[in-house]
């Protein structure tokens, strides 16, 4: 139950601060904390960091810009992305207590005794960093690590939608920018599958994807009608393989995001995130320079929509060591699939 509470949490809103002040209490309770922050990151052209905190303040980070070279979190987390590392992983308790960051934290008034952590990759240019904390001398538990470990699929799309919606004006105004995008558009859509608001090339996209025929009588084509109701009836774990939808054409790649949008009460909207994106997207050079040169080559031909068997043939490698590049490239660049690629890449070759 406290675990539904906190992915109900996270997809409350699409603020930073709101959604983790909603997530903060039963976070806390399910993997027992004294308190929460989050770290988001940009890491071009310099490393820039923004620590949010929600409760009261952890004045350790208030000053973080003074001990940030001598940070014993990042190194551990920025190796293991997406994993969950304990304190007593980063280094042994007496070098631990000697450390600048612990002093400077007892300095302050508050002792951070313990912390578990977890890099969240969001695009290859952006990063988040959730760090749990306690006061007192008791250790985290491998069971709270694996707690927050099956939280961090939610987390990471909490700060992705958090990310790509950065407006909203009572859950219809959406990225005032994409208005400028011929090739990018956005409806809203209520539960019954009806458009109430559309962006103005909205209506172009939908006439060039889609016959007369295809639409529904909501107004919404079939397929899209489909895989929304489909969506309203998973639970949030299914959900996170579900809300991209790709279409492969002669030209290049469709895509739609499905992005549930926050509601005070009552049923709640979605916005559907419209995109064409080029048959001849290049590899972005922030995506290159995370790869190994063998990942990079995997990853241009992904991007072509090849097979595994296609490229094992042209790179003259076996099928399993593609499969092997195809789950470091996504441990990497903190992609989930093919899809999330494909988005990814136009939106740093192109930011939407």
């Amino acid at each position: 139950m406290l675990r539904d509470r906190v992915i109900s949490a996270l997809n409350s809103s699409l603020s930073f601060p709101q959604v983790l002040e909603a997530t903060r209490a039963p976070l806390l309770e399910l993997a027992p904390s004294d308190s929460v922050a989050l770290c988001l990151m940009r890491t071009t052209p310099v490393l820039d960091f923004k620590w949010l905190v929600p409760g009261h303040p952890i004045p350790l980070l208030e000053h973080y810009s003074s001990v940030s070279d001598h940070d014993f979190v990042r190194a551990p987390i920025f190796a293991r992305p997406n994993e969950v590392i304990l304190d007593e992983e980063m280094l042994p308790r007496r070098e631990y207590e000697h450390s600048l960051l612990y002093q400077r934290s007892r300095e302050l008034g508050l002792g951070l005794e313990h912390v578990m952590a977890v890099l969240l990759p969001i695009r290859p240019d952006f990063l988040g960093a959730l760090a749990l904390y306690r006061t007192q001398r008791r250790s985290y538990s491998p069971q709270c690590a694996a707690v927050l470990s099956s939280l961090t699929p939610h987390l990471v799309n909490a700060v992705r939608n958090c990310s790509d919606v950065q407006a909203l004006n009572t859950g219809a105004l959406l990225l005032e920018e994409l208005h400028d995008h011929t090739d990018t558009a956005y409806l809203i859509v209520e539960p019954s599958s009806r458009v109430v608001t559309r962006s103005k090339h909205a209506g172009v996209l939908l006439e060039r994807w889609f016959a007369p025929s295809d639409f529904h009588s909501s107004g919404l084509p079939l397929r899209l009608k489909e895989r929304l109701d489909a969506l309203m009836g998973m639970d949030a774990d299914s959900r996170l393989e579900k809300n991209v939808w790709v279409s492969l054409q002669a030209d290049g790649y469709r895509t739609v995001r499905f992005i549930e949008l926050p509601a005070s009460d009552g049923p709640r909207k979605w916005a559907l995130l419209m995109n064409e994106i080029p048959m001849s997207i290049p590899l972005p050079v922030d995506m290159r320079s995370k790869l190994t040169l063998r990942e990079a080559e995997t990853a241009k031909y992904l991007l072509r929509n090849w097979t595994h068997e296609q490229i094992a043939g042209e790179l003259g490698i076996k099928v399993h060591t593609v499969d092997t590049h195809v789950r470091n490239i996504r441990d990497k660049l903190g992609i989930d699939n093919r899809a999330e690629l494909l988005y990814q890449a136009a939106r740093l070759n192109k930011p939407v």
